[in-house]
């Protein structure tokens, strides 16, 4: 079967056959390979100067409003405990999770799923599990409200900013056309500006797709080839290898309640369509080797475990030992560079400043 007609299935929604699965997948030329995965893959841009829109033109970044989202994404002043920010459940020194099965919020309480990377997130055609935010503004919105997560309210994360001296400035200077700059818009925005930034370039993959032959050993060429082989590319293609449909967790066979929990049923909560049961935003596989624990539930620490089930679940092949390990290779020579970013010293509060509510 080509990687044509596995894309095709995925698209209406059909159970894709066993394919076979061999100890040690055949090798085709590096000139092959790479032309066959430059149809379905695409390098991480060494840096973002704008944030694309499907469907209007480009957001350009700005120096000062990627400033102000570093200070924001970083403060936890923005949770009404004053002790959670984004970095908490997104630290980007850890491959931008928090290494957690689920995350921990306030009132130490657990959230229902599995926090995602920020990294690369740009370049997602929605933003969470379920993609009930069409961009990383809107998802910025949501954890600062959720009262499993920093527990805040708009007015009130209002008042605290504009309590700081140092926050009325910066929010001035990144936008200056505004009569009051200080507003829930402004703030998701800021934070989505910073976050477009969270790029990890030069992976190996990468810069085997860009011509360095030498960039992948054999054993990583063959999970390439078997990558593509086997049917992965039809829910992970793209640049970001992932994150651009929806798709049913358990095409072929669900997992158990252990990795697929009864209660969430994902995009169904947003669509409230019956087709939209346990159907989640497929996974973005750059920088997965850091991303541990995986799936929406966490509960999966072993990415050999994840490639097994994803092969027996969505795709209906048994991989052979051998293949595993390729394809696990491979997924490992997506690591790119990490986000070099300094801690901001963040503004000073007022006397006015709301003091932190207890966890």
């Amino acid at each position: 079967m080509t990687i044509k007609a596995i894309l095709s299935l995925a698209a209406f929604g059909l159970v894709l056959p066993g394919l076979p699965a061999t100890a040690q997948t055949e090798l085709p030329a590096d000139d092959s390979l790479r032309e066959a995965a430059l149809d379905l893959f695409a390098p991480i841009p060494q840096q973002m100067d704008q944030i694309p829109r499907p469907e209007r033109d480009p957001t350009p970044i700005t120096a000062e409003k990627i400033d102000l989202g570093r200070s924001l994404f970083f403060d936890p002043r923005m949770s009404v405990s004053g002790l959670i920010s984004c970095q908490t459940c997104h630290n980007v020194g850890i491959g931008g999770v928090d290494g957690l099965p689920t995350s921990v919020g306030h009132g130490w309480q657990k959230g229902p799923r599995n926090a995602p990377t920020m990294l690369n997130a740009i370049f997602n055609i929605a933003q969470f599990w379920d993609g009930r935010a069409p961009d990383l503004a809107e998802q910025a919105k949501g954890p600062v409200q959720a009262g499993v997560e920093m527990s805040n309210t708009p007015d009130h994360l209002v008042a605290t900013l504009k309590s700081m001296d140092g926050y009325v400035e910066m929010f001035s200077a990144a936008y200056p056309g505004d009569n009051d700059p200080i507003n829930f818009d402004n703030f998701a925005d800021a934070i989505e500006q910073f976050e477009a930034t969270l790029v990890t370039p030069n992976s190996a993959f990468d810069r085997f797709l860009e011509g360095d032959n030498d960039a992948m050993n054999e054993q990583e060429k063959r999970g390439l080839q078997a990558f593509m082989d086997t049917g992965c590319v039809a829910c992970h293609a793209g640049v970001n290898m992932g994150g651009q449909d929806y798709y049913a967790f358990g095409v072929v066979a669900r997992p158990g309640a252990e990795v697929l929990p009864e209660g969430d049923k994902g995009r169904f909560t947003v669509t409230d369509t019956v087709d939209d049961e346990y159907v989640f935003r497929a996974a973005p596989l750059r920088n997965i080797a850091l991303t541990a624990p995986y799936f929406h539930s966490g509960q999966v620490w072993d990415l050999r475990e994840a490639v097994q089930i994803m092969s027996s679940s969505q795709i209906g092949t048994e991989l052979e030992e051998g293949q595993v390990e390729e394809i696990v290779a491979f997924l490992r020579t997506l690591t790119g560079d990490q986000p070099q970013i300094v801690h901001p010293i963040l503004p000073v509060r007022g006397d006015d400043t709301p003091v932190p509510a207890p966890m």
